[in-house]
Order: C-alpha cells, then sequence, then structure tokens
C-alpha cells in the first residue's frame, strides 16, 4: 500500500558497457512531480532505461517534495505544470534564492502554452505529453553533457551553469524550440501573408498567421529587420554592399540573396560603431 507522501525510489544499474561511447560516466539525481499516476510511473520507467541516471524519486504534488529536495538535492527535477495546489512554476518561484545548491528544470505537460513561462524561468527544457522515447533520451543526452562539462557552451540561463537560452516559435504545424543561433532569418510571404523561418539546418518552417515582424524582433537582439519583408540574424551578416545592399552571410550562407532597403540599413548602421 502507498503511503501518504507518495515516495518512491528507483536505483538503476550503472554498469560500465551499458554506457554510449561518447556519453560521460555520470549519474544522475532526478525527481518527478506529476500528478497523474500513469504518467508520473511512464516518465520513471523511461528514465530508469537511462544508465546514466542514478537515483529517481517521485511524487504527486509539490509539497511532499519540498522536504526530500532539500535532503537529496536532485540534480535534475521533472516538473509538471499543472498540480493541484501549485504549480511547477510557482513551486520554482517559491525555490528562487532559497537554496544553497543548484540544478537543473525539464518542465513535463500536455499544455505548450506554459511554454514562454518555463523558459522566462530558466528552464533546461520542456518536454510535452505525450513525449517520444527518442525526446525524452535527447534531453537526458544533454542534461548528462551540461552535468559533466558544466562552462562549456553555456551560460547563466539554469539553476545551475546554464543552457543556451530556448526561443518558442509557434510555427504552423508544430511549436519549435531553438536557440538564436538555430535562426537564420525570416523572410515575409506576401502571397500566403505569413513570416517563413530558415533555420541553418537548412529547413523552412512556416509562421502562424497573425505573427508580425515586431513578435519575431522581440525574440532576441540578434534578430535584426534589414527591409520590409526580412529580418536576418546579426550572428550571421558579415558586410552589406554598398553598391546593391546585398546583405552577405557567413559561408556556408553566403549563396543567399537577401537585400537591406535603404530605410532599414541606415537603422543597421546606429547598431555599429561605424569607422
Amino acid at each position: 500500500m502507498r503511503s501518504k507522501r507518495d515516495f518512491i525510489i528507483i536505483d538503476i544499474d550503472m554498469r560500465k558497457e551499458n554506457l554510449p561511447a561518447n556519453m560521460p560516466q555520470t549519474r544522475l539525481t532526478v525527481f518527478v512531480v506529476d500528478d497523474e499516476a500513469g504518467p508520473r510511473e511512464a516518465l520513471v520507467a523511461d528514465l530508469k532505461k537511462h544508465p546514466c541516471i542514478g537515483e529517481v524519486f517521485a511524487f504527486s504534488n509539490y509539497s511532499d517534495a519540498t522536504l526530500p529536495l532539500l535532503e537529496q538535492q536532485p540534480d535534475v527535477l521533472f516538473l509538471d505544470v499543472e498540480v493541484p495546489g501549485r504549480t511547477g512554476l510557482e513551486f520554482i518561484d517559491s525555490l528562487q534564492g532559497n537554496l544553497s545548491f543548484s540544478f537543473r528544470v525539464v518542465f513535463y505537460t500536455g499544455f505548450s502554452h506554459y511554454m514562454l513561462d518555463a523558459i522566462r524561468r530558466s528552464a533546461f527544457d520542456y518536454l510535452l505529453k505525450p513525449y517520444k522515447e527518442k525526446e525524452l533520451e535527447e534531453i537526458i543526452e544533454r542534461l548528462v553533457m551540461a552535468h559533466a562539462a558544466p562552462g562549456i557552451g553555456t551560460n547563466s540561463a539554469d539553476h545551475r551553469h546554464g543552457a543556451p537560452r530556448k526561443i518558442a516559435v509557434q510555427a504552423i504545424s508544430e511549436l519549435l524550440l531553438l536557440t538564436v543561433d538555430e535562426i537564420l532569418y525570416t523572410e515575409y510571404h506576401k502571397t500566403a501573408r505569413n513570416w517563413r523561418l530558415i533555420l541553418t539546418n537548412g529547413t523552412e518552417h512556416q509562421l502562424r498567421k497573425g505573427t508580425s515582424a515586431e513578435d519575431i524582433l522581440k525574440l532576441h537582439p540578434a534578430l535584426v529587420r534589414v527591409s520590409s519583408s526580412c529580418i536576418v540574424n546579426l550572428n550571421y551578416l558579415s558586410a552589406v554592399e554598398n553598391s546593391t545592399q546585398r546583405c552577405r552571410l557567413c559561408a556556408p550562407f553566403d549563396n543567399q540573396e537577401i537585400y537591406a532597403s535603404r530605410r532599414y540599413f541606415s537603422k543597421l548602421k546606429e547598431k555599429f560603431e561605424m569607422l
């Protein structure tokens, strides 16, 4: 019979031969908080499959998780957002500045509209229910790598040493979680009357109708408008030709035909120290 606390400890065999060749040999202590028994147990079972996860502590509410959190000092929290009594977002807010240790947070929910709030609270990642095992596997691998080499390729965007800040972009077919370095530029299509997002991996995504240039520009300071129909990532802009005002991007993206308008070219120059 389960106790009132609904407190489960699962220990996972961490044999050396079970580890992927390129995976650091570490064991992360994980907390899972979810009021729904089925999804909670499924997540715990999937975490258990990974050889880099050590102990897993599972709770049905945030009140029961608070004291064990202080005692166990976990490396990672998988938090359901909508839990009766206190949400995952409120739980994180209550911990801010009150702990002597650090951790990473993965928000875990069936509701994508919490994405921006999660990002504002420096979540390491965001897992939508129902998730695919590959999605969880990728998050675990990132967690292990970040834990083994904290400070490499990271900033202060999470509760330990940080991960590159994620940007939530709502496309027509899916919600994209991106870092700014994955965004090459966005272009407005007059016929379709929406913006198209072009990523550095070569993929294109149609953004929802009603998305404005201002909405895109608010995502990150590196996104700058060069014309009425184009916003580029300054990190990939290497030059603007004086005669044609063609925006030349860094290789291997230098084959893109992007042109600045006079109006926005003037504004663009104001952002830089001019020689």
